[in-house]
Order: C-alpha cells, then structure tokens, then sequence
C-alpha cells in the first residue's frame, strides 16, 4: 500500500509541476531561501529544513512553516503526509524557476537582450575577461 501512495503522489505532483510550469509566481526573498533549503535535500519536514538553512537565514519554526505553507499554495511544494506531520517535496524543479526568473529578469531590465546583461556586468566590472572567454568557449563548444 505504502508504495502505491508514493506512486499516486509522484503523479499528483507532475500534473501539479505541468500545470504551473509556464504560470509560476515570483517568490519572496523568504519563500526563495526556504525553496533553496526544499531543493538542497529533495524536500524535508520543517525541522529537517530549518536545520539545513545557513545561519543567518534561519527563522523561527512557526515562520518557516508558514513560508512552506505558502510556497504549496503557489504550487511550488507538496506536503506528504507520513502519521501526523507533513514532509514537504519540491513540485518545481530548481531549474525551470531558474529559467522563468531569468527570462523574466532578461526581458524587464534589458528588453530581452542577453548580450545587454553581460554588456552591463562588463561595464561594472562583474565579470572579467576571462570568464567571457569561457562563455565563449561553452558556446562554441555546444554549437559544434
């Protein structure tokens, strides 16, 4: 039995992640730390979670819990429930927000152009010469 709820959950979650993949919501700075921590360990009861998170990210239990709570009503998390407490695993994967959020970051601030992004860290001094010749070089490398 045990399997198959595991199995009825993994499918849940896949028409969960289907039907928010191009609808996602920005997360807060909060609700992004506590998605970090959901990703780093493939998901995790809220002790569990909490005690993964950088020192100067942690919040109280009860202010994780309800940043959790949030991130599954937005779809990016579900709760399982093993006896009384709830395991929380991750329903977005890390890089399709990655690509959202970047896109959306790309098209607002440069009007979706990704040589004006690297053009502006150039020009602040973010990125040196060599790290533009190794992007070069991963470029060439996957077109060949």
């Amino acid at each position: 039995m045990f399997v198959y709820e595991i199995f009825v959950d993994l499918r849940c979650a896949r028409k969960q992640a289907r039907k928010h993949k191009y609808n996602m919501e920005k997360l807060t700075k909060q609700e992004e730390e506590a998605m970090q921590s959901i990703w780093r360990q493939n998901g995790g009861f809220i002790k569990e979670l909490l005690d993964s998170m950088p020192e100067e990210q942690k919040v109280p239990y009860t202010t994780l819990a309800s940043t959790v709570k949030n991130l599954e009503k937005k779809g990016y998390v579900q709760g399982v429930k093993y006896n009384t407490s709830y395991r929380y695993e991750p329903v977005i994967i890390e890089e399709h927000y990655k690509k959202q959020f970047i896109n959306g970051f790309v098209n607002n601030y440069f009007e979706n152009s990704y040589k004006d992004l690297v053009s502006f860290f150039a020009k602040e001094e973010k990125i040196s010469t060599d790290e533009l010749k190794e992007i070069i070089r991963l470029i060439e490398q996957k077109n060949n």
